[in-house]
């Protein structure tokens, strides 16, 4: 990419980050007359292409693909698209808004001007903009604990954002770490490959592919769960450090069970509390796990029943889920070398940095204070975000709301702006 330094240049609105949120918010600003930027590190839907395995696919049915202006186009809206149609989704995307992206330049500060807007700098040079929006998401750095440099020297150990396929992977059994989303279905992955796997559980919660007869999906957008802000969740802002629900898109999608699993050989632990050497030592926490991740799922079912009964939809009937195994006895510990483990895949999420942003707009946490993505520095934003306003903010269904209430926060402040200053030329 090339890499020449570009002049200093001013922009009305600099959005950082090339993926479907940046793309989303570059849409809802040519569409209010507002010229803008987007940098992009990397390439566009850079993420998708690199940080994903081979065989991964969506979790939500292709309709909820709905980028504002470029709902899904194919032909199989129940399906689940796999990575590479994912990737040509959102370049297609990007080549029908002509959407301005200036990829291979990075952001590496953003500061507060005295006088107002901002100072971006990049890796092509300086630039200033009177708003920015960053649409970085917040999986930034791999976060591995600290006691995985305990494990013996010769015992491979890599992030789940750099695991493709059961070939990369050392002879032996392999232990995956975390059991949210890409836990489960890696997990998964290598169970199918014939792999002896060991998965360290922990309190994800999963859901029902289908019930009575439909994608779950389905009956949880018509039920308005998807459109459910943050404000109105029992747990409040809380629910955006839950963990997603896991199931698949894998094979036309279907449930995933740990406990059918654990039937077909799979050797399920409760959660990871220390390492010494090769010998692990595990919480006495597996079978509350699995319950915890059960009665969501049966929740699910009974909130999908009432609905149909509320509704009086015809519908097939369905049985709740029962438990097809249950742990034995807890084994505290297990030898790494004795069970023939090889390697170690860590699939226990990122850590967000937003350290190169000289602004308080963040926690103690080091995570944005905002509010549907407004933080409380006049013209910085935050969109992509898990829960940004409701459940469908970190989804493709979602983007198209949150990036356009942005926009209409843009121009109001371009308006304001405007004012004071036309009120100053006039005093």
């Amino acid at each position: 990419m090339d890499q020449t330094p570009t002049p200093p240049s001013h922009h009305p609105v600099i959005v950082v980050g090339g993926g479907q949120a940046g793309l989303s918010m570059s849409y809802q600003l040519r569409r209010h007359g507002i010229d803008h930027i987007v940098f992009e590190k990397n390439t566009i839907a850079h993420a998708w292409k690199t940080q994903r395995w081979d065989s991964f696919c969506l979790v939500t049915p292709n309709w909820q693909c709905q980028l504002p202006g470029f709902p899904y186009p194919g032909e199989e809206p129940h399906g689940f698209m796999p990575r590479d149609e994912i990737v040509g989704y959102i370049e297609a995307y990007a080549r029908a808004i002509e959407a301005p992206v200036a990829e291979g330049v990075a952001v590496t500060a953003i500061r507060r001007r005295p006088k107002g807007g901002f100072s971006v700098a990049t890796s092509r040079g300086e630039h200033t903009a009177d708003q920015v929006v960053m649409a970085i998401s917040g999986y930034h750095v791999p976060a591995i604990p600290a006691f995985a440099a305990r494990l013996p020297a010769g015992l491979r150990q890599i992030h789940s954002s750099t695991y493709r396929n059961p070939s990369q992977m050392p002879d032996g059994a392999v232990l995956v770490v975390g059991s949210g989303q890409s836990g489960c279905q890696i997990a998964e992955d290598l169970h199918l490959s014939g792999r002896k796997v060991h998965l360290v559980v922990g309190s994800a919660p999963r859901c029902p592919r289908v019930h009575r007869g439909r994608d779950a999906v389905d009956w949880l957008a018509d039920m308005g769960q998807y459109d459910l802000p943050v404000e109105d969740h029992p747990l409040k802002e809380d629910v955006r450090r839950k963990a997603n629900h896991y199931l698949t898109g894998r094979d036309g999608g279907r449930d995933i069970d740990l406990r059918h699993f654990a039937l077909e050989g799979m050797s399920l632990h409760g959660r990871l509390e220390s390492i010494d050497g090769p010998v692990l030592r595990f919480a006495d926490d597996l079978a509350r796990n699995l319950d915890n991740a059960d009665a969501v799922y049966t929740g699910i079912q009974g909130a999908i029943d009432r609905h149909i009964a509320a509704k009086g939809i015809a519908a097939p009937e369905q049985a709740h889920y029962t438990p097809l195994w249950v742990p034995g006895p807890h084994a505290p510990s297990l030898d790494a070398e004795a069970a023939g483990i090889g390697s170690v895949i860590w699939a226990t999420g990122f850590r967000a940095d937003y350290g190169f942003i000289d602004a308080p707009a963040f926690d103690g946490r080091g995570l944005p204070i905002h509010t549907r993505g407004v933080t409380p520095v006049d013209g910085l934003y935050v969109v992509g975000l898990p829960w940004l306003h409701t459940w469908g903010s970190g989804r493709f269904s979602g983007i198209a709301r949150d990036t356009e209430y942005l926009a209409e926060r843009v121009v109001e402040l371009r308006a304001k702006r405007s004012v004071g200053e036309s009120l100053s030329l006039a005093s």
